[in-house]
C-alpha cells in the first residue's frame, strides 16, 4: 500500500508551520493518524508534535559554525538540504515503513529550493522511490492581495515551483483575518485571477516603467489558467477540512467514508472574523 505526503512550501513567514499545526490539529480531531516532518534547518520552536527533525542529522548553526565551510544563513541552508539529500538512510529510517502512512512536511522558507534548484526535486523521488505519493502545498500571504504587482510576483513564484516539482500542487492564501474590509469583500475574485482583474488595480501600486512587463506577466498567467487559491480559516474546521478533501483526491487516498464535493466558499463566512493570525 501507497504512502502519502504534504510538502508545505511558501515564502519565510508566509504561515506554513501554522498550517501543519492547523492540519495535524484537525486529522486528531478526525482520528486519522498523521506524521509531522520539520525539514527546516534553521527552526527553533514547533506547534505540533515532530516526528523527524532534519536538525537531529544537521542544523544551519552547525553549518556555520564550520570555519573550513565559512558559509552565511542562506548558503548554510541550502548545504543543509543537499546534506539530507546526500544522506536520505537517516530520512528512511525516521519515517519507517508503516503501509498508509501520512505525511505533513514542513519545508524552509528559502524560495530558490522549489523554483530553480533541484534539491527539492530530487527530495520528491526520493519520496516516490519509497512509494509515497507527494502533493505540494504553496502558502502565499494574503497580504499580497494588497499590492497587485506583489500579488502577480507571488503567482509568478508559485507557478516556477508547479513547473518546477511537476506533482500535485494547491495553492493557499494564508493570514485572510489582516485584510481590510474592502479586501475582504473582493476576496472571491482574486481565487482565481483574470487578467482584466490584475491590469486594472495594476496602476494604483505599479509605475509606467513597469507597467508593460506587469500586463504583459498578467496576460500569461491569464491565458495558461494555472493558478487558483484557497483561502483557509483555520478558526473553520469545515475550511480545513476542504482542503484537507482536496489533498485526498488528488492524493487518491481511499477512503470507506461517502465521497463529499468540497463546499463554494462563503463570503459571509470570511467577514464574520478569523480570529487569530494565521
Amino acid at each position: 500500500m501507497p504512502r502519502y505526503a504534504q510538502l508545505v512550501m511558501g515564502p519565510a513567514g508566509a504561515g506554513k508551520s501554522t498550517y501543519v499545526s492547523t492540519v495535524e490539529q484537525h486529522y486528531q480531531v478526525l482520528r486519522r493518524k498523521v506524521h509531522c516532518i520539520n525539514l527546516d534547518p534553521a527552526a527553533e520552536h514547533f506547534t505540533y508534535p515532530v516526528q523527524c527533525d532534519i536538525r537531529e542529522l544537521i542544523s544551519v548553526d552547525d553549518v556555520m559554525e564550520d570555519n573550513d565551510l565559512r558559509f552565511g544563513p542562506n548558503g548554510g541552508l541550502v548545504f543543509c538540504m543537499e546534506y539530507l539529500i546526500n544522506n536520505t538512510m537517516w530520512l528512511e529510517e525516521c519515517l519507517g515503513e508503516v503501509d498508509e502512512d501520512y505525511f505533513i512536511i514542513d519545508c524552509p522558507g528559502q524560495i530558490e529550493l522549489y523554483t530553480h534548484m533541484e534539491i527539492m526535486k530530487r527530495f520528491i523521488d526520493t519520496l516516490e522511490r519509497w512509494d509515497i505519493r507527494v502533493a505540494a502545498v504553496y502558502i502565499l500571504d494574503s497580504q499580497f492581495l494588497v499590492e497587485p504587482s506583489k500579488f502577480i510576483g507571488g503567482m509568478c513564484s508559485a507557478l516556477s515551483t508547479m513547473v518546477q516539482l511537476q506533482i500535485p500542487h494547491v495553492n493557499v492564501l494564508s493570514k485572510i483575518d489582516l485584510l481590510s474590509a474592502r479586501d475582504k469583500e473582493c476576496l472571491d475574485r482574486w481565487l482565481d485571477p483574470s487578467e482584466q482583474l490584475l491590469t486594472e488595480c495594476l496602476p494604483r501600486t505599479t509605475n509606467k516603467r513597469h507597467a508593460k512587463l506587469s500586463e504583459a506577466l498578467a496576460k500569461l498567467l491569464d491565458d495558461y489558467s494555472l493558478i487558483h487559491f484557497v483561502p483557509l480559516n483555520r478558526e473553520d474546521e469545515e475550511s480545513v477540512g476542504d482542503l484537507c478533501l482536496q489533498l485526498d483526491m488528488l492524493l487518491q487516498i481511499s477512503d470507506d467514508a461517502e465521497p463529499r464535493e468540497p463546499r463554494d466558499w462563503d463570503r459571509d463566512e470570511i467577514e464574520s472574523g478569523f480570529g487569530d493570525e494565521f
